[in-house]
């Protein structure tokens, strides 16, 4: 069997390194099974996820939430649907990412870091039925107390510093060849450091943290730092999908590979805040959780402007594009507009209101979109469907408006100081205002629920038809 996509050119001269680069990551169909069980994992993620949304509804209907173990089902079912949708998602797509850029002599640890992130998803999964616990709405990876859930959590973990270790394996070699395909190596690599700092970080946290802390306080500070680091992985890989998507779809990328390589490096800089926190202020200080913070908002933008600006240009210049790369311009579209949302949203946050949420949600949702759209691309290409026709392309356009609709319902409703993670009664709605932001929000993520059922479908159909490599 052969690779899949054939291997730019290397580069001869600055003068060639300085021109629009071809950002297209070949394929090695010795990296592909691995690179499968991850893109698995990630889909049985989302489809548990929307299992545990139906359960939410069951368990704030009366009668039924009886039936239902646990002193608080509702959050009990929350953090398993956030836990699956966010954190599993994200590092099954990572994962399949990072194989597709290992090398094959180290297929040993990748399959062993890929059985822990099974078994610890299963056991998270199962915590809340055979070993319920109290459910604890932590930032970034919200908890529940029980040994099962707590288990299924280090055990993810580990297969996550296996899968980090692997990844870290793969640092292009800049001397001998600087293309599209070397950036985007440099690109999956960087982000590959930035989740070895937030495991450390996570360690850290654990280490010095005073066990006698309340629940609620402990599992916040644990995995702020950590957390905070987590989002530098994402936001690299976003750039990374961003440029690989518009490739895709035909874009000629008005930037060098030097430029984007510089860039990425820029994206990945920021991430050294988090250990400098740990040595400058005690853990459990407000100016240790405030310098992470200022990380963030300060270096977590430096990048993504111009590769955002580049794309867009590239994509504009578009004159025609292939049937096949539709669905894939319609992610790339709905993840730019989403982002972008987010972004500004986060420039209005004051108060701990609904507008915290609303920030988050249309960066992540902008980085789920650009995962989804690397799914479409890559199905093909890891022996499976092409996705294709009129609901593949409908997908992320569905997904995207009821995230926007669900993130300008929440900025809405932040304007009149509803405040955040208050649901029913303790949302304490008093205008008419109020009501109707809450209800778009509402109204958003229920659409985006169906976005997110018809992506599961999409997908499915390609998984079902194997092609030959």
């Amino acid at each position: 069997m052969t690779s899949t996509v054939l291997k730019p050119m290397a580069v001869n001269d600055a003068s060639d390194a300085a021109q629009p680069a071809v950002y297209q990551l070949p394929i090695d169909v010795a990296t592909t099974r691995l690179a499968r069980g991850w893109l698995w994992l990630g889909m049985l993620a989302l489809i548990g996820a929307g299992i545990f949304s139906v359960l939410l509804v069951l368990a704030r209907t009366p009668g039924v939430n009886r039936l239902l173990p646990g002193v608080d089902f509702f959050r009990t079912a929350l953090i398993v649907h956030v836990d699956l949708s966010v954190l599993v998602w994200f590092v099954a797509i990572a994962g399949m990412l990072w194989s597709l850029n290992s090398r094959a002599r180290t297929a040993g640890l990748g399959w062993f870091a890929l059985a822990a992130a099974y078994c610890g998803t299963a056991m998270m999964v199962l915590a809340p039925f055979l070993d319920p616990g109290t459910p604890v709405m932590a930032n970034y990876i919200p908890v529940i107390e029980s040994r099962l859930f707590l288990a299924g959590l280090v055990v993810f973990g580990i297969g996550g510093c296996g899968l980090v270790i692997r990844a870290l394996g793969g640092f292009p070699d800049l001397r001998a060849t600087l293309d599209g395909a070397t950036a985007i190596r440099f690109g999956l690599y960087a982000a590959a450091v930035a989740a070895a700092v937030a495991l450390l970080a996570f360690i850290w946290s654990f280490a010095l943290l005073p066990t006698a802390l309340d629940s609620k306080v402990y599992w916040e500070i644990l995995f702020w730092g950590g957390g905070h680091a987590l989002q530098f992985t994402w936001t690299i890989l976003l750039l990374v999908g961003w440029l690989w998507l518009a490739q895709a779809c035909g874009a000629v990328v008005p930037l060098s590979a030097r430029v984007t390589l510089l860039l990425l490096l820029i994206a990945l800089l920021p991430v050294f805040v988090t250990p400098y926190a740990y040595f400058a202020h005690d853990i459990v200080t407000p100016e240790h959780r405030a310098l992470h913070t200022v990380g963030m908002r300060v270096g977590g933008g430096l990048a993504i402007f111009p590769v955002a600006l580049a794309v867009s240009l590239s994509m504009l210049r578009l004159p025609r594009i292939a049937p096949a790369a539709r669905p894939l311009r319609a992610a790339l579209i709905a993840s730019m507009v989403l982002f972008a949302a987010g972004g500004i949203i986060g420039i209005t946050i004051d108060g701990n209101n609904v507008k915290i949420p609303a920030h988050y949600h249309g960066s992540i949702v902008g980085v789920t979109l650009a995962m989804m759209g690397l799914v479409y691309y890559l199905l093909p290409r890891l022996g499976y469907g092409t996705p294709a026709g009129r609901l593949a392309v409908n997908q992320p356009f569905v997904y995207g408006l009821g995230q926007l609709m669900h993130i300008v319902g929440l900025v809405w409703s932040g304007g009149y100081g509803v405040q955040r993670k208050v649901a029913g009664a303790e949302q304490v709605l008093r205008s008419t205002g109020e009501v109707w932001g809450m209800g778009l929000m509402g109204l958003g993520g229920l659409v985006a629920i169906i976005g997110g059922v018809l992506f599961v479908v999409v997908v499915w159909r390609g998984l079902r038809r194997n092609v030959p490599q």
